[in-house]
């Protein structure tokens, strides 16, 4: 018996870096699951690249003034049906986990959550409410993934 599925989001990934494949295998299918739960039944689409250190290092300075690599960046694309693009970099995010002590598809999965409810507008910068707002969002979201509350084992972002 198969289940009826209505219309799913459009999530596009893109491999970059091709030791994202080799390190974590199903990587593709991570991303997206993530991605569509942070969507939950919205209709819409976006891209994620899996990058590496290096070239996240350059987008994070050309964009934020930061030359540094970081996790994960998020480009919203200010339209209503695409989002925009989430870019990921791998040497940071595993660096992170193992530092964390999470597992690294827990960890990816939280990225792409968090970048995600970036590109729909949710924002931990600005105020501590609205962190706090978002953080609660990515913990019920993680929860419905089967995964721990990030908060609790790492650092803030």
């Amino acid at each position: 018996m198969t289940r009826a599925t209505g219309p799913r989001a459009k999530v596009d990934v893109v491999l970059l870096d091709a030791a994202w494949a080799k390190a974590l295998p199903g990587v593709e299918r991570l991303v997206r699951k993530a991605a569509r739960a942070a969507l939950g039944a919205k209709v819409r689409s976006l891209t994620i690249a899996l990058s590496d250190d290096r070239r996240v290092r350059a987008l994070n300075e050309r964009d934020r003034k930061k030359d540094k690599p970081t996790n994960v960046l998020s480009y919203p694309s200010g339209e209503k049906s695409f989002l925009g693009d989430i870019v990921l970099a791998r040497q940071t995010v595993w660096r992170e986990a193992r530092e964390q002590k999470k597992t690294p598809s827990d960890h990816v999965a939280h990225l792409v959550v968090h970048g995600t409810l970036h590109l729909l507008g949710y924002d931990h910068e600005t105020s501590d409410a609205d962190a706090e707002r978002m953080e609660a969002l990515e913990r019920r979201i993680l929860k419905k993934l089967g995964i721990a509350d990030p908060y609790t084992i790492g650092p803030k972002f």
